[in-house]
């Protein structure tokens, strides 16, 4: 084996091991975030801060020079629109329902690509569609019952949020560092003011915000956006469903919040849905590269 391939192979080793940590970072926010008994706002407006500190750490570590303009932006508002809804949301539906109705992202950007550019999703797409939308519908015949229905239309809406981040990030004048820079900013700015109104300030709730801005936001991001540098979309997008799967697990576990069986249902049918979307679109678009080569 040449050299060369040998430091690929590290190099992919390497990747896969950082997707792995930050699939488990975003994963214990479900559980921070029910560990502290802080407004939904204030928790988000102090995650945010520290969050921004790690990201700025590293954006001059790297020598990212940030973008600023309409794109970037716009790119901003939808990402304090993500940690502002996925931080109401934990707090009025469990955390399982969140990640799982955050992880239809994929199928917004469908929607959007859609409605404002006119592209038609594939077959494929019409198909992760069509079984997204019945896993929705399981979330919120239980949400009916429960009275958590309103939790679960803010985590879509964050879902919703969420697209349009990863939709303004592929425009030519995006930039996805500078926006979720700018978009945690924001949210610091505006919401850590609302800490101040807070009275539980022990050694336990501090380390879990201290916790969910630096590990939750700040590395998973870092570890995020390293790793699929290196590796395939198709091993990405498996990885990453690790994501929505050991949220609600780590909760059950050291909180005890466990989803409905409705619920349960849904979060396999939408897990599945997206899971055939991003893998058979991997394939496709690998199938493709081999042809062009």
């Amino acid at each position: 084996m040449s050299i060369k391939k040998a430091q690929g192979k590290d190099m992919r080793k390497a990747a896969i091991g950082m997707m792995l940590a930050a699939s488990v970072c975003f994963a214990s926010g479900g559980l921070f975030m029910k560990l502290i008994p802080w407004n939904a706002l204030a928790i988000n407006g102090a995650r945010n801060v520290i969050a921004c500190i790690v990201i700025g750490i590293y954006i001059i570590v790297t020598h990212h020079r940030l973008k600023i303009n309409a794109t970037v932006l716009i790119g901003a508002l939808a990402m304090a629109g993500v940690t502002t809804g996925y931080s109401i949301a934990n707090k009025l539906t469990t955390a399982g329902n969140t990640i799982i109705l955050q992880y239809t992202a994929p199928i917004w950007i469908m929607v959007m690509m859609y409605l404002f550019f006119g592209k038609k999703p594939s077959r494929t797409g019409v198909i992760s569609i069509v079984i997204v939308l019945l896993g929705i519908l399981c979330f919120f015949f239980e949400g009916m019952s429960t009275g958590k229905w309103v939790g679960d239309l803010v985590a879509l809406l964050s879902g919703v949020f969420y697209a349009g981040v990863f939709m303004l990030n592929s425009f030519e004048k995006g930039d996805a560092v500078s926006s979720v820079f700018f978009g945690q900013l924001l949210c610091g700015v505006c919401l850590s003011p609302l800490v101040l109104k807070e009275t539980d300030f022990s050694a336990p709730v501090l380390w879990s915000v201290f916790l969910l801005g630096a590990v939750q936001v700040g590395l998973a991001y870092i570890f995020f956006t390293t790793g699929t540098k290196y590796i395939d979309p198709l091993t990405a997008s498996i990885i990453n469903a690790l994501e929505p799967i050991l949220n609600p697990v780590l909760v059950a576990v050291f909180y005890g919040e466990k989803l409905g069986r409705l619920s349960f249902l849904g979060a396999v049918i939408v897990l599945c849905g997206i899971l055939y979307y991003n893998i058979n679109e991997a394939m496709e678009q690998k199938a493709a590269d081999s042809l062009s080569a």
